[in-house]
């Protein structure tokens, strides 16, 4: 069961069904019926029923080896059905309840782009750039089976580099900014791609977003790169008010600790892939927020 975190002790009450969750910070709870027998549930079971009625108990999930998918459903069926909602929550609580159930979700978090150093790192990036992740990964081997490093880029022509690179989209721009920036890391920085935002910001077709998934992915300096799905999900769960990605990256860096930054903004990116998407979205499967989200979004589906 998914409470605020202010709160150590909490009892619901619906219908013949009673839950008692005692919250010892740590995301592990003790669930007790109601003639005083216990059943203890690590943190990836958080959810389990007892019928009372008539004497009879009955544990319609008791956790016990199940994937990780039917949990998360189960999960959200409880919240669901105890309308659990976030009004007792302030702002610190709810970035808490975010940190924590993204932990929980993605406990080792995938780059989502295919690359082998910093430097296909950058150039994956570049390419990203209103394109998809999918698209990208696909034109990526290609590219690379002929250049993966500055030297072997320059001797291709602007025209070979955007023919290959085409699917992508704004093949003219990116072509021109890959040689470019490859003739700049070799007359420049010999070779390598430079390990600081500007530097990196003055490569062509680079900017600060490019930058910061550099330095945080390639080189682990706390970034927080701010994309499609960063600012929308900032967005719906109150943390940010979405005018800008400026404002989005200035708010998350502000309200998440820094030494979280770099993992955040991936698993913040594969949630809002997975469960709270712009288009499809389905917020009987988005527990962040249904627990927390901005009332405006939640009023919406009448939550």
């Amino acid at each position: 069961m998914l409470v605020s975190l202010r709160y150590r002790h909490l009892r619901l009450v619906t219908h013949n069904l009673r839950l008692e969750v005692w919250h010892n910070y740590h995301l592990n709870y003790r669930l007790q019926p109601c003639n005083q027998e216990y059943w203890h549930v690590d943190k990836r079971i958080r959810l389990a029923f007892f019928q009372h009625n008539l004497g009879v108990k009955r544990v319609l999930l008791n956790g016990l080896n199940l994937k990780k998918q039917v949990i998360d459903l189960l999960l959200v069926t409880f919240c669901l059905f105890l309308d659990v909602k976030n009004t007792k929550m302030n702002k610190a609580d709810k970035v808490s309840f975010a940190i924590n159930t993204l932990a929980e979700l993605y406990p080792t978090i995938p780059i989502p782009l295919d690359h082998k150093d910093p430097y296909t790192l950058l150039i994956a990036v570049l390419l990203s750039a209103q394109s998809t992740d999918v698209r990208v990964n696909k034109i990526t081997p290609k590219l690379f089976a002929k250049a993966d490093n500055p030297t072997d880029m320059i001797k291709m022509s602007v025209e070979q580099i955007r023919e290959i690179i085409k699917p992508v989209g704004l093949s003219p721009m990116k072509s021109k900014g890959i040689h470019g920036l490859s003739h700049i890391l070799l007359n420049e920085h010999e070779g390598k791609v430079p390990q600081n935002f500007e530097a990196l910001e003055a490569l062509p077709a680079v900017g600060h977003k490019t930058a910061s998934v550099v330095m945080a992915q390639a080189f682990g300096v706390p970034a927080f790169p701010v994309d499609t799905h960063i600012q929308r999900l900032m967005y719906r769960w109150g943390f940010s008010n979405g005018k800008s990605v400026v404002q989005t990256e200035r708010d998350a860096k502000r309200l998440f600790p820094k030494e979280k930054w770099n993992d955040l903004h991936l698993q913040i990116i594969w949630y809002g892939r997975e469960y709270c998407p712009a288009r499809g979205w389905d917020l009987s499967r988005d527990i962040i927020t249904k627990t927390i989200g901005r009332k405006s979004v939640l009023k919406k589906f009448d939550c």
